[in-house]
């Protein structure tokens, strides 16, 4: 009788899930843009979200926006920038999932737009960019990874960006930036994997934010070309990551880590 080489194993049995029932998904930079997307989609999925951003009149009416559809939200201000906030952050989370069965994921969402030249770029950019997106990113994962590490499960989805892996005009630092994000995703998925806890990124192509349609509006010479990378001819909108953002969070992704998933259009493979 044939036997199966070791490590492999049928397993028969029900479709993966791509629900978040059981889950508390914490989301950094969810006050507007994809994070509110994301909490929203989150909730719809059957998740009980934590928002986190700096401005907490948004948060609270993105939590409304929540318990309107039945979901269940908690708003806790962070400025992902401010490692005091983001220990008050990931203490709120210690307290919310005291003494319950709960599995985390954590969205590491927060973040911004940045095109400027080279030779115009300032030491107050400079620390700007690197701090929300690297600082931000690396003491988020680290401070609630923890957590997920107490329980021996959790699911980290990095914000990275097309950007990583190309270039253009104004865009040295927070392609920097992004790069290094999902370099650290890799590097983080090595450590914790052992663990239990699953680290994957993100990565759009331009995405019809409120501040990204204002910029195009303003520059619309580099919006069509910016366009012309584009394989399928539009630019995202937010709910365009919707369906990637929950696959990352949800029992279906449970064997990928470490991995940037690019949702960009076709943008990176005409690059």
């Amino acid at each position: 009788m044939a036997t199966e080489p070791a490590g492999i194993k049928a397993v028969e049995g029900d479709l993966p899930s791509f629900r978040l029932d059981g889950r508390l998904a914490v989301i950094t930079g969810s006050s507007e843009g994809m994070g509110r997307e994301f909490a929203l989609a989150y909730s719809r999925a059957g998740a009980e979200v934590v928002l986190a951003s700096r401005n907490r009149e948004k948060l609270l009416g993105v939590q409304s926006s929540i318990q309107a559809i039945g979901g269940k939200a908690h708003v806790i201000p962070a400025d992902v920038s401010n490692n005091s906030d983001i220990h008050a952050l990931a203490n709120g989370v210690s307290g919310i999932v005291k003494d319950r069965d709960v599995s985390l994921v954590l969205v590491n969402c927060a973040g911004f737009a940045f095109t400027k030249p080279a030779l115009d770029v300032t030491e107050q950019d400079w620390d700007q960019v690197l701090d929300i997106h690297g600082r931000g990113t690396f003491f988020c994962s680290q401070l609630i990874g923890r957590l997920m590490i107490e329980r021996g499960y959790g699911k980290i989805i990095n914000l990275s960006s097309t950007w990583s892996t190309s270039t253009d005009m104004g865009k040295s630092v927070y392609g920097f930036a992004k790069a290094g994000v999902s370099y650290l995703t890799a590097a983080l998925s090595t450590e914790w994997a052992p663990l239990g806890v699953r680290v994957n990124a993100l990565a759009p192509t331009a995405t019809l934010t409120d501040n990204t349609s204002r910029n195009f509006r303003e520059n619309q010479d580099r919006a069509q070309r910016l366009l012309s990378r584009i394989k399928l001819g539009r630019f995202a909108q937010p709910s365009d990551m919707v369906g990637a953002a929950i696959f990352l969070a949800s029992p279906a992704s449970d064997f990928v880590t470490g991995h940037t998933l690019y949702v960009d259009g076709g943008w990176r493979a005409n690059s």
